[in-house]
């Protein structure tokens, strides 16, 4: 059953109620951190890239389109924050992937209101991260066959107008898709098992990640949207993708 995409926008507030409960907020520091991390490097750099490059090609423009110089500095502007946020979140989600499984399983335990489990030892965490960050680079190369051509779109004429409504459904799947990865992850679901899930419900899922995209472009907040995204996609699976086919 297709469900409404503000359904699944609704699953990222469920994430930040469930991140401020005392049994998930310890889970959340070490994720916290890296995303705070991560984004301080992707502003100061970019902010550096972005200057450097408007002193070079500033004047080089011939003086009949100065006109056009505002409306065309807004949609680059948008399209390599949306380019580099994308790709950042995607790192961010590779460095911290281990600890966020072990809050996807703390959100799940609360709930399933389950007693607690045993406590993961730091030895099994390292022991697991190797085919961690292999589910990870899986989803990274997937992400770069479907990436490419997308982007192409942009330096197509015609085309290139709805180039970036395709990169924005583009990204909201592939953020949606990460996010899951974790819940899913922790029941032994591979990538393509992943999938085959999320396109059961579709449009429940692309709510989910339009609603992530979106946050993550908010200056200051979108420190918070990796475990919040994380909280949250742990709840659309226990409620609502848990139960499909496991077929790949």
């Amino acid at each position: 059953m297709q469900l409404n995409p503000f359904n699944g926008a609704f699953y990222l507030a469920r994430g930040l109620k469930l991140v401020f409960r005392p049994s998930i907020r310890r889970y959340v520091m070490m994720p916290l951190v890296i995303n705070i991390a991560v984004f301080a490097l992707l502003i100061g750099a970019g902010a550096a890239w972005f200057n450097s490059f408007v002193s070079t090609l500033q004047p080089t423009l011939p003086g009949w389109l100065d006109w056009l110089v505002w409306p065309i500095w807004v949609v680059f502007i948008l399209a390599i924050l949306l380019v580099l946020f994308f790709t950042f979140s995607l790192f961010a989600n590779l460095v911290a992937a281990p600890f966020n499984g072990l809050l996807a399983e703390a959100v799940e335990r609360q709930l399933r209101g389950e007693d607690p489990l045993p406590e993961t030892s730091l030895w099994q965490l390292l022991r697991e991260t190797p085919a961690i960050l292999y589910s990870q680079l899986l989803k990274m190369g997937y992400t770069v066959l479907w990436a490419i051509p997308l982007l192409i779109l942009f330096v197509i004429p015609g085309i290139n107008i709805i180039a970036p409504f395709l990169w924005l459904a583009f990204g909201a799947w592939m953020l949606a898709l990460e996010y899951l990865d974790y819940p899913m992850g922790n029941h032994g679901l591979l990538f393509p098992q992943q999938r085959r899930r999320a396109r059961e419900q579709r449009w429940l899922v692309l709510g989910f990640g339009a609603a992530t995209t979106w946050v993550t472009m908010i200056p200051i907040i979108n420190f918070l949207v990796m475990p919040v995204a994380v909280a949250g996609a742990t709840a659309l699976w226990v409620e609502r993708l848990e139960t499909g086919s496991t077929e790949i």
